[in-house]
């Protein structure tokens, strides 16, 4: 686990969830929710630092444990977690656009800019979906192409297809 200072002063602590079917995964959490998931390259290499306060390591191992009942097939929408989601208005009304959309289904960039409020705005509407820090639980993966194609995913095109095969969607 290790702590480190944001650039708004607030703090930060990075926990590691190993032995998911897709890796390693780096949770950053802040004093107001999980603020990042990101999918570790090369496992988990995290200097030890201060643990976190006792309501924050509740809070980790929440998320923790949500995440490993999402991985085993289990209906989890993760809506009981706080999260701290830092962004645009724009990119704010996207993300939570993407925690509405149903387990097992998907839909288009052009629907997500509608769906935000921006019905022209889905090049826009994409690169928030692109820059979303919480992959997974704000579920990213469930938007795709018009034509029906995948699309893109920050995270790797074979992520984003084994995420929609196990929730049903593909």
């Amino acid at each position: 686990m290790r702590a480190k200072t944001q650039k708004n002063h607030s703090q930060e602590w990075t926990v590691c969830l190993e032995g998911t079917p897709l890796g390693s995964l780096l949770l950053t959490f802040t004093a107001n929710g999980l603020a990042a998931l990101d999918f570790a390259a090369e496992g988990c290499k995290i200097p030890a630092a201060s643990p976190p306060p006792p309501n924050l390591a509740t809070l980790i191992e929440s998320v923790k444990k949500e995440l490993a009942q999402y991985f085993s097939g289990q209906l989890v929408d993760f809506k009981a977690l706080p999260l701290d989601l830092q962004g645009t208005p724009f990119q704010q009304k996207v993300w939570q656009e993407l925690q509405r959309i149903p387990r097992g289904r998907t839909i288009s960039y052009k629907e997500l800019a509608r769906r935000a409020g921006s019905p022209q705005a889905f090049r826009a509407a994409g690169q928030a979906n692109a820059v979303n820090p919480i992959p997974i639980i704000v579920p990213c993966h469930r938007v795709i192409a018009a034509d029906g194609s995948l699309g893109g995913y920050s995270s790797g095109l074979e992520r984003k297809e084994w995420l929609l095969k196990h929730e049903g969607a593909l």
